[in-house]
């Protein structure tokens, strides 16, 4: 392709009149998938600079490289504002601008993305639709399931996927969006129609400068949706619950569809009875009700079906539809998934990683509980350091016990993370084992009938078993223990 028309929608701010009929042969950000013919994007963020590596990309072949900041040595240079924002519309155009072959349902908020998600894809799915999913635990496009690196791909990997989806004739692609693709814009371009929020609380601190520098790049997929007259009809569907509600709503340039559970909301949860094999309520939609018996266990699932169901009711779905979709999910991998029930005790599963999160899973494993409830939880490194003291105390202040552990430490020392989460903890209920499996084993160790082990931070990823030196889950080790192991009577 030409490097004219990969510059279409770019302002650039030198003159690059020699360049302009060149090929270029691929796009990158990263200076590894540099060959001949590249057109090398520097991208600057807290962790890399890719303008250090300019005259590494050009040696390695790179035609030209986009650059916020010319070099010292003349070179074939496009200088620009802003790269990342130059990078998405450069893969739009570079893949054929896939995205206006699809309707988007973009999905953001702290916790419950993943769920919200695959909740409206399976309902676009009962009610028929060809659609797609880009979220965290994978990305679908028809029944082909892909690997998810990130919640919300990098650009140009984006671009690649959407590109993928349009061959094979999806026309509904429903996104997690999260605040790092939001303040990369790695979603520039891409027309929503519907934007759905979950909920707002800690987390990301290690990327983001604040919660208000967090909050406010959430806020990016609504203050985006329905600028242009003439356009598809816009929607966002907005947790009305959630304190920063009103200040969403007033930036918001289009429809909304409001949820809740408090008694407020265009669509309301009324009369919930959770219980350990799901849970029933009636929604209430503009005066209209409806009575919902579903799999998903606990409160937080039901704001997660009202977000869902808004999405769906968003583009055109009947209410009894939708209703009927929400019966016939099974749950969703790690996202408090009962892994095991044997002599009445139950070991469940999730990826609570927010203090709001695990407040909300032990909140509702407590309600669940006949007697004791056991916790084991981590901490994951090289990530928001704040909140692990934060979460350490929610632990020891809701459940009987916990077993402190490792996460995923990724380059930090476990030993470090774990003295983090139990700096200035005052309460003794709690214990110390950094082998995850073992920490496992000696919660369900202490078990009685009647008692839930709650598993938190890792939901469905793997982690590496030293005993038996292959990679498992949570779910796994806790089906291997109460498989082989008698537990306590």
């Amino acid at each position: 392709m030409k490097l004219q028309q990969l510059l279409a929608n770019c302002l650039v701010k030198n003159d690059i009149s020699l360049l302009k009929t060149v090929t270029i042969t691929s796009i990158t950000q990263y200076i590894e998938e540099v060959t001949t013919g590249s057109l090398f994007i520097c991208i600057a963020n807290s962790y890399y600079d890719g303008h250090e590596f300019i005259q590494k990309a050009l040696r390695q072949g790179a035609t030209a490289i986009v650059v916020d900041r010319l070099p010292q040595r003349p070179g074939p240079f496009i200088l620009v504002t802003n790269t990342e924002r130059a990078l998405a519309q450069i893969a739009s155009e570079y893949y054929g601008h896939p995205s206006r072959e699809m309707r988007f349902i973009g999905v953001t908020g702290t916790n419950g993305k993943t769920t919200i998600t695959i909740l409206i894809d399976h309902i676009l799915t009962y009610a028929g639709y060809h659609n797609g999913l880009i979220g965290t635990l994978y990305n679908r496009i028809d029944q082909q399931f892909l690997p998810a690196p990130n919640t919300t791909p990098h650009t140009v990997e984006l671009q690649h996927l959407l590109w993928q989806m349009a061959a094979a004739g999806v026309t509904d692609c429903v996104m997690e969006v999260s605040s790092h693709g939001l303040k990369q814009d790695r979603v520039l371009g891409i027309d929503f129609q519907v934007a759905v929020f979950s909920n707002f609380s800690q987390d990301h601190l290690d990327f983001h400068t604040d919660m208000e520098d967090y909050y406010r790049s959430k806020t990016r997929l609504f203050s985006r949706l329905g600028n242009r007259f003439g356009s598809t009809p816009k929607m966002a569907v907005i947790n009305i619950d959630d304190p920063v509600s009103s200040d969403l709503i007033a930036m918001t340039p289009t429809d909304i569809l409001t949820y809740g559970c408090q008694g407020k909301g265009d669509l309301q949860a009324l009369e919930i009875s959770t219980s350990a094999t799901g849970t029933s309520y009636t929604i209430s939609l503009f005066d209209k009700h409806y009575l919902v018996n579903t799999p998903l266990i606990g409160d937080f699932n039901v704001y997660n079906a009202l977000a869902a169901f808004g999405a769906a009711y968003a583009i055109g779905i009947a209410p009894e539809q939708i209703i009927q979709a929400l019966t016939t999910i099974n749950g969703v991998p790690g996202r408090f998934e009962i892994a095991a029930t044997k002599n009445g005790i139950t070991g469940i599963v999730d990826f609570a990683h927010t203090p709001d999160g695990l407040l909300t899973v032990l909140q509702t494993a407590r309600n669940l509980t006949q007697h004791n409830l056991f916790c084991v939880m981590g901490c994951s490194g090289n990530r928001d350091i704040s909140k692990r003291p934060i979460m350490a105390q929610i632990a020891v202040d809701h459940a009987d016990h916990v077993f402190f552990t490792t996460n995923n430490p990724r380059k930090e020392e476990p030993q470090q993370i774990i003295r983090h989460m139990i700096d200035g903890l005052k309460a003794t209920n709690y214990s110390l084992q950094e082998n995850r499996e073992k920490a496992i084993e000696d919660a369900f160790s202490l078990t009685q009938p009647g008692d839930i082990v709650l598993v938190a931070g890792m939901g469905p990823k793997s982690f590496y078993h030293q005993t038996l030196n292959l990679m498992v889950t949570d779910r796994e080790v806790i089906q291997a223990i109460t498989q082989t192991k008698t537990l306590s009577n």
